[in-house]
């Protein structure tokens, strides 16, 4: 597509900032007005704008995407969001281990392992770990509390737990990834581990090296959202 607007500016709204283009305010994917509750979450969107070049790439706008996604989806339904995102827990990645006597076990152990210890610290609970593939419960009290967390985040940090829980297949990482000050890097790459464990033995492959940077970078713009929603949500 043609870029079709010269300028991309700010805008404000009696409940929040748009983004503006020559100075009409857009909507979401699905129609409806697009505010989001703080300016930098919204001067962030308009630099996606002003970043377009001659033709416009969709792939770039990560953040409107996101923003449309809490706006048009979760915003409606945030219990579908949220009981998705609880999910993760019964099979989170961390808590998948190899056997303990395969030298991979070692690894997730140092890696891993602190990870999981802080989010049971934080929230004051307690996760099972089980080495091999076979499904085991984790308890009903962690399930709840962790439910009752995510009831505490709104739409726009939803939406990026969701791309942060999803890429990771974890929610401790998730979680963790949506604080403030969050190791991000050593995060994304705890989630990675067992990719990276691969292509140390083995190599590394062009695609794949390919497929875990685009990856990695929407880890990182989903972080980075969230902690401009958080902020949104202070400000408000």
């Amino acid at each position: 597509m043609k870029r079709f607007y010269r300028e991309a500016t700010l805008g404000e709204a009696p409940d929040g900032f748009r983004v503006l283009l020559d100075g009409r305010a857009i909507r979401t994917q699905g129609g409806r007005a697009q505010i989001v509750p703080n300016r930098a979450l919204a001067e962030a969107m308009v630099a996606e704008w002003a970043d377009q070049g001659e033709d416009i790439d969709p792939a770039r706008f990560v953040f409107r995407d996101l923003a449309d996604y809490a706006i048009d989806v979760i915003a409606h339904a945030p219990a579908e969001t949220r009981a998705t995102l609880a999910g993760f827990a019964q099979t989170d990645t961390l808590c998948y281990r190899a056997c303990p006597d395969e030298p991979f076990a070692v690894r997730q152990q140092a890696e891993w392992e602190p990870i999981v210890a802080a989010a049971e610290a934080r929230f004051g609970v307690r996760f099972v770990r089980v080495a091999g593939v076979m499904h085991r419960p984790q308890p009903a009290e962690t399930l709840a509390i962790l439910r009752a967390e995510l009831d505490r985040h709104d739409a726009f940090t939803l939406a990026a737990l969701h791309t942060l829980t999803s890429l990771s297949a974890s929610l401790i990482v998730g979680l963790a990834a949506v604080e403030p000050d969050a190791p991000l890097a050593a995060l994304w790459d705890a989630a990675n581990l067992e990719e990276l464990w691969q292509a140390e033995l083995w190599g590394k492959e062009q695609e794949a090296e390919a497929r875990r940077a685009r990856r990695r970078a929407d880890f990182l713009a989903a972080a980075r959202f969230a902690a401009l929603a958080r902020d949104a949500a202070v400000a408000t």
